[in-house]
């Protein structure tokens, strides 16, 4: 009988021991964590009053959609958070990109000052947007890529303000596709609302190849720069072929926003090469969704809208459960990471990447 009890004993503790290495549904709102990539574009505090019950730090990025008054307007929401959320809220810092004068020495200067001073309140970074190598064009009506030498003064100055670079360049490969033939619909409904970004409908713009060549490219002038990719560094398509670039560019690292389901989607296919994948990349993936508070929305369904994609999004990485998606047909299971990865991921990969001081 006494080595019977010993026997459960062990049995016990080792179960016990097992089920400690995981996080569930009920370890949500106690474990901290980051979302790494947000648009605060109001001053109403809605979003940042959720992620305080949800115990959540924001990173605002700020984006040049071509416009520079936009740019300034960002700017001044996301000091008014950081001010008001010290430890809670960062940013990382936009400039606007005027072609006028675009290649001489000149334009360099003016966009590092520029840059220079929306970066005084304490940026964690620089964001990059897709309007470089899809929007803009020079003189001669040729796009203007990334790695382009006419930019080689502004990414030096960021590399000597010891900042990491934030981008979303290009797209998701769906973008170069009919809307029929994408993977998930938060793709095809963008690109159906977004017709000037859906490059199925501009074969004489640069190529998915094109875009993902410049940016890796770029990494390769400069290997010092660190480079947090968004959207999953627009690999989002295939764990493999982000895993080919995370293992060439040891300071490039990427960020999953908006992007899950397609982690989703490969899960339904394959779902121990994703889990494998973030085991293996546990150090160089961030957690973040793309939400944003524009000021439209009232409290209760903002904040509903905000904790809903955290609960599901926490659901896939910490469980085994059987889920669906809204975004594609079919089931696939959550990939249960250990705690030690979800902990990377969901803050420790963020605090590290963008050195912040939280609180």
């Amino acid at each position: 009988m006494k080595a019977i009890s010993i026997f459960f004993i062990i049995a016990s503790l080792a179960f016990a021991g097992c089920q400690s290495s995981y996080y569930t549904g009920n370890d949500f709102q106690s474990v901290p964590k980051i979302d790494s990539h947000v648009h605060l574009d109001s001053y109403n505090g809605f979003f940042e009053d959720q992620a305080l019950k949800d115990n959540f730090i924001l990173i605002t990025l700020n984006v040049d959609h071509s416009d520079s008054v936009a740019v300034k307007k960002q700017l001044a929401w996301a000091l008014k958070s950081v001010q008001k959320y010290p430890g809670k809220v960062f940013y990382a810092a936009a400039f606007y990109f005027d072609t006028a004068g675009w290649g001489t020495e000149k334009w360099g200067k003016k966009v590092i000052s520029n840059l220079n001073s929306n970066l005084s309140g304490g940026a964690i970074s620089v964001k990059i947007w897709k309007n470089i190598g899809m929007t803009e064009r020079d003189k001669n009506g040729k796009f203007i890529m990334v790695d382009d030498p006419a930019l080689k003064p502004v990414i030096d100055f960021i590399i000597s303000r010891n900042l990491p670079i934030t981008g979303h360049l290009g797209e998701p490969r769906n973008c170069w596709l009919p809307l029929n033939e994408m993977t998930v619909s938060s793709d095809s409904s963008y690109f159906a609302e977004h017709p000037q970004y859906h490059m199925f409908l501009h074969p004489d713009y640069p190529s998915y190849e094109d875009q993902i060549n410049a940016r890796d490219h770029l990494l390769e002038l400069h290997p010092d720069l660190k480079f947090i990719g968004c959207h999953l560094g627009s690999l989002e398509w295939n764990v493999d072929e982000l895993a080919k670039r995370l293992d060439k560019y040891p300071n490039m690292a990427v960020d999953m926003a908006a992007r899950i389901c397609h982690l989703q989607y490969q899960s339904a296919k394959d779902r121990k090469r994703v889990r494998n994948f973030c085991i293996k990349y546990q150090d160089r993936l961030l957690y973040g969704t793309d939400l944003s508070d524009d000021g439209d929305n009232n409290r209760e369904n903002l904040s509903k809208s905000i904790h809903e994609t955290w609960l599901d999004d926490w659901k896939y990485f910490t469980s085994d459960d059987k889920m669906t998606s809204d975004k594609f047909r079919g089931t696939f299971e959550g990939l249960k990471l250990p705690k030690e990865v979800v902990n990377k991921i969901y803050r420790e990969n963020a605090i590290k990447w963008y050195k912040l001081n939280v609180k």
